[in-house]
């Protein structure tokens, strides 16, 4: 999202919206709840997941700030399959349903822009799944990291890009779609070859061009998912 476009979004919300904060780790929304509003994010992040009949976690989406939560629910009215997490501490701002679609109807530029936005995310979400599916898991974990660099990436020393989300071997796990002891040993494999390494927190792509030759598609153009 574009700063012009966030500041609109921001300044609506706080007029219309109230803060709400989440704990780090809290659970915001389980599978078959309804949303009692739509979410703006200001600060922190967010995790859109489901677990399987097995038990497994499967990480869909992480939400930044800009971003809306239960926005499909209002456009669609689509029942909500998904877990919602605060993956940070997170601070929103929440309005009510009928309030943000009054908004959005009058104002058909932001509908459009709105629109353009899922489009580009759809992108770079279909392209990432196709590797997921299809990869091995050496190709599955460099896509992980090259959607991560390019969604939360920023620019360091000598093309290096640093992956500013708190990031765990089983988060990238659950994105992956990969056991934790699998990611983790790919995640090392990496490491080792100075791929990738780790700065105090945070992931560090050193050599991003080695990373999209392990993918067994084309790497995404867009630079966000949904």
């Amino acid at each position: 999202m574009r700063p012009a476009e966030k500041d609109l979004d921001l300044k609506f919300f706080a007029k219309a919206g109230r803060g709400v904060t989440f704990k780090k780790g809290e659970t915001i929304l389980r599978p078959g709840e309804d949303p009692t509003g739509i979410y703006y994010i200001k600060k922190g992040l967010a995790r859109l997941y489901s677990i399987s009949a097995s038990g497994q976690e499967i990480t869909f989406n992480i939400l930044k700030p800009g971003s809306y939560l239960f926005m499909m629910w209002a456009l669609s009215e689509i029942e909500n399959s998904y877990f919602f997490e605060a993956l940070t501490e997170l601070e929103t701002l929440k309005a009510p349903k009928e309030t943000i679609l009054e908004f959005i109807k009058s104002q058909p530029d932001l509908l459009y822009k709105l629109n353009k936005r899922t489009m580009i995310g759809l992108e770079a979400s279909i392209a990432t799944t196709q590797t997921l599916l299809l990869g091995k898991a050496d190709s599955k974990i460099a896509a992980i990291f090259i959607m991560l660099a390019k969604r939360f990436g920023k620019n360091g020393k000598n093309n290096q890009i640093v992956i500013q989300a708190p990031l765990t071997h089983r988060l990238i796990a659950t994105l992956a779609g990969l056991t934790r002891e699998t990611a983790s040993l790919e995640i090392e494999k990496l490491q080792k070859a100075k791929i990738i390494s780790k700065k105090q927190r945070f992931f560090v792509v050193n050599k991003i061009k080695i990373l999209e030759s392990k993918l067994e598609v084309d790497p995404p153009k867009s630079s966000s998912l949904l």
